[in-house]
């Protein structure tokens, strides 16, 4: 059901961001009198699911449920239709139009889609505003990555602030760190105030490591609720106990536990349990995977997250400055990627599916949609033949000099861009492959 649930989010998202996509090469190419042979959602090598020919427009959707086209008269695309090009150009073929008409045209997906991921930053902004934990209420501290406690920070580290960065959460300090490299943490330990100074290479390392998560806010365990049929179930521990002890080692906080209980995985122990005051122990099983069925409270119940409400004016310039910095944030990281560790962490088709939540939270999906629209945008505009940004780079060209490229060029840069694009989507989804066999997707 998991699985289910998170494909369904992923296939919808995909379709709301392809459809707008290609209304916007649609939109424009018929303003200016551009035959548009086919609009399809998804793919249809072979046959379509559904179509209905109205106009000059076959619109359809194809079988294979990810990404769609449009195909446009006399423009050389994936289709290759060299027959067309062969032939006198007619009035209603985008090649007949006018240079400033056809790099209208060919921006308008790319336009879209980052407008698109912006209005609904602006839309989650108004209708359900932003939660987040203050650094300055991360009471016990924070609990650091492997890397990061390399580096010298310690576990109940609080953290101060981050030279050159307005850093307001600890997932902020994370990204600082790894896309907005920083390297000098003020941090209060023992009542100290003292700087870390991280190392050149952290990103690197990080991504080596494949650590996802830099820092956690360090919080007590109190039992929020129970998995039917586990050890913690089966024993005689209940909602609300702390636990604060396990197998007679002090466990004070949630990650202690994990740690001490990963090591007794299959077998039996004692857990210390702070109850209505008093300290009781108690006898539990440890799973196989190194755990007992229990799940913590969530944040909010623990911590008092600071929320900010935005009405529709103040949601707007917040929304647009949230899409940039997401841009900014992801161009950024690309740099990341260009490492043996940074490729291994390129995922396809799964790693997006899992980045949706397990249960359907209109939210999160509505996020993940805007996060996925930006990126669109900013992939399709890079200067690759067959991407929107390949064809833009020979439009620039033909207005720079006031002559067309040779359409042989065309068709060979064609030709490299859907082998280029082919070998990382399949390089892409291998990875995805590899991380599901080694359990890490």
């Amino acid at each position: 059901m998991e699985f289910l649930i998170k494909a369904t989010q992923l296939i919808l998202s995909l379709s709301i961001l392809v459809v707008l996509h290609e209304l916007g090469h649609f939109v424009p190419a018929r303003l200016f009198g551009t035959r548009v042979e086919k609009f399809f959602l998804f793919f249809d090598a072979g046959f379509a699911l559904w179509k209905k020919k109205i106009g000059d427009t076959v619109f359809g959707i194809g079988w294979i449920p990810f990404g769609g086209y449009v195909k446009i008269s006399g423009m050389i695309d994936e289709s290759m239709d060299k027959d067309q090009l062969s032939k006198p150009p007619e009035p209603w073929e985008f090649r007949s139009k006018p240079a400033w008409q056809r790099l209208i045209i060919m921006v308008g997906g790319v336009t879209v889609n980052l407008l698109l991921g912006m209005l609904i930053y602006i839309g989650i902004l108004w209708v359900w505003g932003r939660d987040y934990l203050p650094l300055a209420s991360t009471t016990y501290g924070v609990e650091p990555s492997a890397v990061m406690v390399e580096e010298g920070f310690r576990p109940g580290d609080r953290i101060l602030g981050v030279e050159g960065h307005d850093v307001r959460s600890v997932d902020e300090l994370g990204k600082a760190i790894l896309i907005g490299e920083a390297r000098s943490v003020q941090v209060e330990r023992d009542g100290r105030r003292e700087t870390i100074t991280l190392s050149g290479d952290v990103d690197e390392r990080i991504l080596d490591r494949k650590e996802k998560v830099l820092f956690l806010p360090r919080v007590p365990f109190v039992i929020d609720s129970l998995v039917p049929g586990s050890g913690a179930a089966s024993s005689t521990l209940r909602v609300g106990d702390r636990v604060v002890g396990v197998g007679g080692r002090e466990t004070p906080y949630f990650a202690d536990f994990q740690r001490t209980v990963r090591d007794l995985s299959g077998q039996w122990t004692f857990l210390d349990v702070e109850r209505d005051g008093k300290r009781q122990s108690m006898l539990v099983e440890v799973s196989d995977r190194g755990a007992i069925g229990a799940y913590n409270t969530p944040l909010d119940e623990q911590f008092e997250l600071a929320h900010q409400d935005y009405g529709f004016t103040a949601a707007i310039p917040a929304g647009i400055a949230y899409g940039w910095n997401t841009l900014s944030d992801y161009v950024s990281s690309l740099k990341l990627l260009f490492s043996p560790a940074g490729a291994s962490q390129i995922g396809g088709f799964g790693v997006i599916g899992s980045l949706f939540p397990s249960d359907w939270d209109w939210q999160r999906f509505w996020e993940m949609t805007a996060f996925l629209s930006i990126i669109l945008a900013f992939m399709n505009i890079l200067p690759i033949p067959a991407l929107d940004g390949g064809h833009v780079m020979f439009l620039l060209y033909e207005m720079l000099t006031r002559r067309p490229p040779n359409q042989k060029v065309l068709e060979v840069a064609q030709m490299v861009g859907m082998v280029l694009l082919l070998s990382l989507i399949l390089f892409a989804n291998g990875n995805d492959v590899v991380k599901w066999f080694t359990g890490e997707l």
